[in-house]
């Protein structure tokens, strides 16, 4: 198996990376949202807005 990221084999720690650093690469870019889910309905989006405000928002109790 091949490191998704560079190609070089794989490690059994990191799999299915071949090291620490591509497996950051990874996680870098599923949290700047390089990869996503295409969706062709426009309306998703609003969906989710409406359903996230209309939720309560949970009381600060640290505070």
């Amino acid at each position: 198996m091949s490191c998704p990221i560079c190609g070089k084999d794989t490690r059994a720690e990191v799999r299915p990376f071949c090291s620490k650093r591509c497996s950051d690469v990874d996680l870098g870019r599923w949290l700047t949202g390089h990869y996503a889910v295409p969706s062709d309905d426009p309306d998703d989006i609003e969906a989710a807005l409406e359903a996230a405000q209309s939720r309560p928002r949970p009381d600060d109790k640290l505070h």
